[in-house]
This record gives structure tokens, C-alpha cells and sequence, in this order.
């Protein structure tokens, strides 16, 4: 009833694990991954223990195949399991059991892993792999390219409800929480597919603003500005990354450039305008600025 990808980005490290599924919030059940130690990917009659259990086999030193073989040896209905795993130096181990709803298989490459179930044809996830394998963008583009191949050859036999995309950092910090890069879930749509895509060009865009907000902080405004006509390329119908790269604009000394990026957010809704005054409340903005910002945005709002 599903179809997967579960990979290593050799040169990140990064680890992720993309799905699609007919089947309401494939994201909690299918994907699992942990920075550092590696991902894994549990389908068709799904034992979900065998997310969490495969990355404590990996975290403790097992290889994928050890941790499959561990968690294969520990089920009582091996032969309707679909898993994949990937640990932390790129081996793959996947098992594809006989009695899964044909069509049903997978196949593995360098340091991935694509499997299905319930599909409609037995092409899905040898398109899979030549889709992922094609790709030289980063990986969370990779396997969507992926999934996106194993629809166009038919994907689940039942249609399409739901899809998840994980990604977790090459660089773990220790902290789980931060070391998930990527963590979208399209929980119920007719065209799950186009919605994760949707949001992982909206999640580049976010990530690119928090650079550009990084970059400003480290008095790099040539990076700053890059990296937000970057974010606004990429989502330019998010007033929140206009609103808030233009203040980070005005705060640099471009008031003129920054406020008119910020009337982008005003002429949606004017409240933005009082949310200058709620930064200045807690200390986050000076009444100073706040006040050219306002007064700027206020005249503009009222020639609309």
C-alpha cells in the first residue's frame, strides 16, 4: 500500500526516508531516521517497532543487515514485513516478504534503498531507483524525484492519500530535535505528491531566510540579501518572509527597500503593522526604528 525511498547523502551524511501511501498519516508509521546513526523505512502489514527498534540496533553498532536480520528474528509475521534500513557508513539492507500485496519489491543502490507495495505495476521501484540515481540535486529533491517517478508508473493500485518526507542532519549535534533538517507530512490530500513538493519549496525558502538572518547577524549583508532574494524566489507568496526580510532589511539601514519589500505582508493584512509595536514590547525592536518602519507603512497602506 505504499512505496519508499530510504537514503544516505555520502556527500552530507544526511539521512532520509520519503513515502507515499494511500493510507491517512503514512508520516508517523513509515519514516524514521536519527542523525548519525541512520534511517529506516517500515511498510505493507506495518510493524512500526521495527522504525524505532532498527535505529537502537544501528545506535549500538549493528550494521543495516545486522539490524534486519535482529529485527526479522524478533517477528512473528515475517513474510508480510516490508523494511529498508541505511546505517551510518551506507550500507542497505531491505527485505521484501512473499506474502506482501503484489505488486511488491524493492531495490537497492549505493547507500539507498527503494521499496513498494500494493503497486499497480512491478516497474514502480525500478523507476525509483533510476529517478534517484538520474538526480545530482540535494537529497531531499532527490527522492522526491523519486516518488514522483513511482507515480508516474501507476503507484499504489488503490490511488493516493498521504506523504512524508525525513530528513536529519550530516552533522548531528546530539539534540535530536535540531538535527531534523526536513519533517514534512501531507496527512490527507488528492494529490499528496504535489503538496509535499509544494512544501519542500517552501521549507528551502524558510531555511534560506534563517540564513540570510544569520548571515546579517555576522554583518555579512552581501550573503544576507543573496540568501534572501533566494527565499523570496523561492516562495514569493509568503508575506511572512517578506514582512520579515524586509524588516531585516530596515534594521541594516535600507528603511526605503526594506519597508516597501515589508507592504507585501500590509496589503494582506494591516495588522502587520502593529505587530511592530509587539517587538517593541519585548525588547526586540527599537521604538525608534519601529516608528520609521510604521509611519512608512502606514502612508503606504493608505494609498492602496
Amino acid at each position: 500500500m505504499t512505496y519508499s525511498i530510504v537514503a544516505r547523502d555520502k556527500e552530507t551524511g544526511e539521512f532520509g526516508v520519503a513515502v507515499q501511501s494511500h493510507y491517512f498519516q503514512v508520516g508517523p508509521v513509515v519514516p524514521w531516521a536519527l542523525a548519525g546513526v541512520g534511517a529506516v523505512a517500515t511498510q505493507s502489514m506495518v510493524n512500526i517497532s521495527f522504525g524505532p527498534l532498527g535505529l537502537d540496533y544501528m545506535r549500538a553498532g549493528y550494521t543495516a543487515q545486522q539490524a534486519l536480520k535482529a529485527l526479522l528474528a524478533g517477528d512473528t509475521e515475517v513474510e508480510s514485513r516490508q523494511v529498508a534500513l541505511v546505517d551510518a557508513s551506507g550500507n542497505v539492507a531491505a527485505h521484501t516478504g512473499p506474502k506482501c500485496i503484489p505488486a511488491a519489491g524493492h531495490k537497492t543502490g549505493d547507500g539507498f534503498s527503494v521499496q513498494a507495495n500494493l503497486m499497480e505495476r512491478d516497474t514502480v521501484w525500478g523507476a525509483m531507483h533510476a529517478a534517484y540515481v538520474a538526480s545530482s540535486e540535494p537529497l531531499a529533491e532527490r527522492m522526491m524525484a523519486a516518488l514522483e517517478a513511482a507515480e508516474a508508473e501507476g503507484g499504489d493500485i488503490r490511488g493516493k492519500q498521504s506523504a512524508a518526507m525525513l530528513v536529519v542532519s550530516g552533522k548531528p549535534t546530539g539534540r535530536s530535535w535540531e538535527d531534523r533538517v526536513i519533517d514534512l507530512r501531507v496527512e490527507d490530500a488528492p494529490e499528496p505528491l504535489p503538496e509535499l513538493r509544494r512544501l519542500l519549496r517552501i521549507k528551502r525558502a524558510y531555511m534560506a531566510l534563517g540564513d540570510s538572518e544569520t548571515a546579517a547577524q555576522g554583518s555579512d549583508q552581501a550573503a544576507s540579501a543573496a540568501k534572501l532574494q533566494e527565499a523570496l524566489r523561492l516562495a514569493p507568496d509568503m508575506v511572512e518572509i517578506s514582512f520579515w526580510g524586509g524588516l531585516e532589511m530596515a534594521q541594516a539601514g535600507n528603511l526605503d527597500e526594506g519597508c516597501e519589500l515589508m507592504m507585501t505582508a500590509v496589503r494582506k493584512d494591516r495588522r502587520w503593522i502593529e505587530t511592530l509595536n509587539r517587538l517593541v514590547a519585548s525588547d526586540r525592536l527599537s521604538r525608534d526604528l519601529a516608528d520609521q518602519v510604521i509611519a512608512k507603512l502606514t502612508a503606504g497602506a493608505g494609498r492602496q
